[in-house]
């Protein structure tokens, strides 16, 4: 693992950034996304905020691994600050049009504090569950009609960028 904090933030959000926009891909291509319902004769600000919506979600199961590599504690407290550092800035260089960067960032927050109740529910028995109540919150979010498969797909894909970016922190040196 990245002894540094900082740096192992800063290498996690690379991961994010790299990978990110894969997933997203592979999630518009299944056909289950179709933001247009969101809000009708807006095709472009519907497909934006799905794909915000989609990124609050991926960059929690970052922070999610972060904390399975190191456990909870002021070191990966300061190396999910440098990986929100870097991935906030990196959304600066897009159009504040859609959407303000505070309020882009007050999103993030907001969403952090429902997916870690979440998180936190059920205690022990929780856990067997969290993933398919995570994809059924972060399904809400996406779209404004659920299809059948997308709270199980967003769920997976949430908990498999988790398990690859604690792998990712584990790993590197």
């Amino acid at each position: 693992m990245i002894a540094d904090p900082e740096r192992r933030g800063r290498a996690l959000a690379a991961f994010f950034l790299a990978l990110e926009p894969r997933l997203f891909a592979d999630l518009a291509e299944s056909g289950l996304l179709a933001p247009a319902d969101r809000e009708p004769g807006s095709d472009f600000a519907a497909a934006e905020l799905t794909r915000r919506e989609w990124q609050c979600f991926a960059l929690y199961a970052c922070v999610r691994g972060l904390v399975a590599a190191g456990g909870f504690n002021r070191e990966t407290a300061r190396a999910i600050d440098a990986l929100h550092d870097v991935v906030l800035e990196s959304w600066r260089g897009e159009s504040e049009a859609f959407e303000p960067h505070e309020e882009r960032r007050a999103r993030v927050a907001d969403r952090y504090a429902e997916y870690g109740a979440i998180g936190q529910e059920g205690g022990a028995s929780g856990a067997a569950t969290v993933t398919a109540r995570l994809g059924d919150a972060a399904a809400r979010h996406l779209v404004a009609t659920i299809p059948p498969g997308l709270p199980s797909l967003v769920g997976g894909l949430h908990e498999a960028l988790a398990e690859g970016a604690a792998e990712a922190v584990r790993r590197s040196e």
